[in-house]
């Protein structure tokens, strides 16, 4: 009953704009299927159902594909490190980023996230982060890496 359900679920989202649980419960009954609030709320989160700009000041609830929902976690995870980042420093293979106070923490958590290939781990503190890099060739291009991350939001 619930694969039947979550198909459903897909084929209306697809269908049509759907920005309310409700609404979905409501389109669902309309097919047969007996929902509850609850029901509705756990398959919204089974199936990792978001909600996107429809226009109009709406939003509607979209199945992202996987490599979508990779795609929009990285970017989160590039917006923290740009806005937490100060500026950066080499000491052979010890990449030292300072970041604003209280951000490195975060900024660490969003370089691991990112799973940069150089990378071996990160110490945070306030704000300051020491990234073990696995050789000083592979710290300089971290540093052109992250260089790129930061410098692609401000061109666009």
């Amino acid at each position: 009953m619930k694969q039947n359900r979550h198909q459903k679920i897909a084929e209306l989202v697809s269908k049509y704009e759907i920005e309310t649980q409700e609404e979905l419960a409501e389109r669902l009954k309309e097919a047969g299927f007996a929902v509850t609030q609850a029901t509705i709320s756990r398959d919204i989160r089974q199936m990792k159902l978001s909600k996107l700009p429809a226009g109009n000041g709406r939003q509607k609830y979209v199945i992202l594909k996987q490599e979508d929902e990779k795609k929009e976690m990285s970017d989160k995870y590039i917006r923290v490190l740009r806005d937490g980042f100060a500026s950066m420093d080499m000491a052979q293979n010890i990449l030292v980023l300072r970041t604003v106070s209280g951000m490195a923490m975060a900024v660490a958590m969003a370089l691991d996230a990112l799973r940069f290939d150089e990378v071996v781990g990160c110490i945070a503190g306030d704000d300051t982060i020491m990234v073990a890099v696995r050789s000083v060739e592979d710290t300089k291009i971290l540093m052109g890496k992250i260089r790129e991350l930061i410098h692609k939001g401000t061109k666009e």
